[in-house]
């Protein structure tokens, strides 16, 4: 089997700033890794167009009902199923709204699989189960954006119609079947070609953006407020009550008790009270104005 040379990716280069690396101590050591992750920021505001672009693309056939769908190997395909993974506690998005793959299954969530990555057609059975839509967007997140697992569901999922991005830290060329690149150049890591460390960072930051501003425009956010919260435990509880606390003005105790009569709902809550409304008529409003907290308000 041919190996290809990725030499000429930035992510796979040696840093000049940590050859002498293994000579370091502890303080040192940090000292310079920190140093390092300055670049994340600064590549992170580089990269605000495209992640714009991106979202902006994203966003009608989300709003629509689609699906995020983030795809990827190692590192990567981790870091996008712990977003898929805490956008339902956040947002109460529905399950299957936003949906992490990784080569290898879930066993490679805690056991690297790195073979798998190799796989052009490794994702293929897991974009078919999903029946892609052309309102879903995939996202491939790939640190060289070269891995073959990544790049065939990609291409895979633009024959099916649905919307494709890429999320790299390195420039390339965007594929042919990518509509969206997002580029998060995050130069050589201080462990070369550990791109768990800078480009895993900037990645995350990057899906935060993407989903976050996803759930923003679809009414999930009030203010900044997590509107969107069903008390289920005792910490959602709390949260829920100091928020339904801060949009009507209710002590705390009795704004356990309008959670209670709103079904642990803060949206509906908040309804109740603010426009003396019982459950039934709240519920009616919230679904005329798409889930929207303040077209429900001023409906």
């Amino acid at each position: 089997m041919s190996v290809p040379d990725r030499s000429h990716l930035t992510t796979e280069q040696r840093n000049p700033q940590s050859m002498n690396l293994h000579t370091l101590d502890v303080a040192a050591c940090v000292a310079l890794i920190v140093a390092e992750d300055r670049a994340i920021l600064q590549c992170m505001q580089r990269a605000q167009p495209a992640l714009t672009a991106l979202i902006e693309a994203a966003e009608p056939g989300f709003v629509a009902g689609g699906r995020l769908i983030y795809l990827g190997a190692g590192t990567s395909g981790r870091l996008g199923v712990l977003d898929a993974s805490e956008a339902p506690p956040t947002f109460q998005v529905e399950p299957g709204r936003v949906v992490g793959i990784i080569a290898g299954g879930d066993r490679s969530l805690r056991q690297s699989s790195e073979s798998r990555e190799d796989e052009w057609e490794g994702a293929h059975e897991s974009l078919t189960d999903l029946d892609l839509q052309p309102k879903d967007t995939v996202i491939g997140i790939a640190a060289g954006g070269t891995t073959p697992y990544v790049l065939g569901g990609l291409e895979f999922a633009s024959h099916a119609g649905a919307l494709t991005g890429m999320v790299v830290a390195t420039p390339i060329e965007p594929p042919s079947f990518v509509d969206q690149l997002v580029v998060l150049e995050t130069g050589p890591e201080v462990v070369t070609g550990s791109t768990r460390m800078k480009a895993g960072t900037a990645t995350k930051m990057a899906l935060n953006t993407i989903s976050t501003t996803l759930m923003v425009r679809e009414g999930r956010v009030f203010e900044n407020l997590m509107v969107d919260l069903r008390a289920t435990n005792a910490k959602l509880r709390d949260r829920a009550a100091r928020i339904l606390t801060t949009l009507t003005g209710l002590p705390r105790s009795a704004a356990f008790d309008a959670l209670d009569r709103a079904e642990g709902s803060v949206k509906l809550a908040v309804l109740m009270y603010r426009l003396d409304i019982d459950v039934v008529e709240a519920q009616d409003r919230l679904t005329t104005s798409n889930g929207r907290l303040d077209e429900a308000l001023g409906a």
